[in-house]
């Protein structure tokens, strides 16, 4: 259960929940203060003369809210969003059916655009840069080239991979912000918000259990409330307790750290059969069983992030954090129960 409550990637049963949880507008979005700030400057500039906002790429890890600043960005514009992904615009025409669809100040999202087809991304080129899309009529020898203009839009990318851009377009964006972890504070923040829109009757130190065990990822925070009131509703409680929430999320096998298990499986991997590492990601999938992109995608940020793992030119090793964490000590010998405190 632990390895679908902490996923960072959005579930289609989940949609409905999202979409009643997202913020709407720039004064509700909670954390990344420097990014909210600054964009909401870029956002009054452009809209203050009347003029579509320079296109706009957020890259991080999953869950951390790039979506729901895409959304934030068309209402704070008044404009109209049209969303898609990379890998749904297999051919130049699926993307310049939408980008003649575009009417002035429109907003298009495209989450995932690392993963754009190359001829596909060609055709944004020219329409970013001059708003302006080549299309080539018919084939053969009666083959001609037609130039269309389009209206001034606001291109927004979302991507969890900015090494897999490429540089033509990257450049192209004239904003550009990662998203970094969230802190416990701004989370318990997320979550109490959550819990009022939900109508869950909720303890705040409850709410400061799930944020702190959350992964620094609102998403999670969010799924993991859902699921602890079932826990607290099983116990025959109305009310999200402290103690039902970690009975819950004992039960979830989410740890102090919002580890999962198979968080410890690649910390535990790396130092049973590989001695602490390094060893390359490719070795350390196939001896977990899980996928290469899963792993670097979703669980090796966090855990680089708060210090159980890192990256050498070698490959992975794990930190003396980390074996404290797991109850070892870098020797190999059994050392004292991780105790609950932030690895230091």
């Amino acid at each position: 259960m632990s390895d679908e409550v902490l996923t960072t990637e959005p579930q289609p049963e989940e949609r409905p929940f999202e979409e009643s949880l997202r913020p709407r507008r720039l004064t509700e979005f909670v954390g990344q203060t420097r990014l909210s700030t600054n964009l909401g400057v870029f956002i009054a500039a452009a809209r203050d003369r009347g003029e579509a906002l320079d296109h706009t790429l957020f890259f991080g890890p999953p869950g951390l809210g790039k979506t729901t600043l895409a959304h934030i960005v068309a209402n704070e514009m008044e404009a109209q969003v049209h969303v898609t992904s990379g890998p749904v615009l297999e051919r130049a025409g699926d993307l310049a059916a939408m980008l003649t669809n575009l009417q002035p100040g429109d907003v298009l999202f495209i989450d995932e655009i690392h993963r754009l087809p190359a001829a596909v991304e060609e055709i944004l080129y020219p329409a970013m840069e001059d708003y302006e899309l080549d299309l080539v009529i018919g084939q053969g020898p009666a083959a001609r080239s037609v130039r269309l203009t389009l209206p001034r839009f606001t291109l927004v990318g979302a991507t969890t991979r900015t090494g897999l851009l490429t540089a033509p377009l990257r450049d192209r964006f004239g904003i550009v912000h990662r998203l970094e972890f969230y802190p416990s504070e701004d989370l318990a923040v997320i979550v109490a918000r959550s819990a009022d829109i939900l109508e869950i009757n909720m303890a705040e130190q409850a709410g400061g259990e799930i944020a702190r065990r959350a992964r620094g990822t609102p998403r999670i925070a969010n799924r993991l409330l859902r699921r602890v009131r079932d826990f607290a509703h099983h116990l025959g409680s109305d009310v999200v307790s402290l103690e039902a929430t970690q009975w819950g999320l004992e039960q979830m096998e989410v740890d102090a750290f919002g580890l999962d298990h198979l968080d410890r499986q690649l910390l535990t991997t790396i130092i049973n059969v590989y001695d602490g590492g390094p060893v390359g990601l490719k070795a350390l999938a196939s001896s977990i069983g899980e996928d290469r992109g899963t792993l670097e995608d979703i669980h090796e940020p966090y855990l680089l992030q708060i210090g159980l793992l890192q990256r050498t030119p070698r490959g992975r090793t794990v930190t003396a954090a980390a074996y404290r964490h797991l109850g070892l000590d870098p020797t190999g010998s059994p050392g004292a129960l991780f105790d609950g405190r932030k690895p230091e």
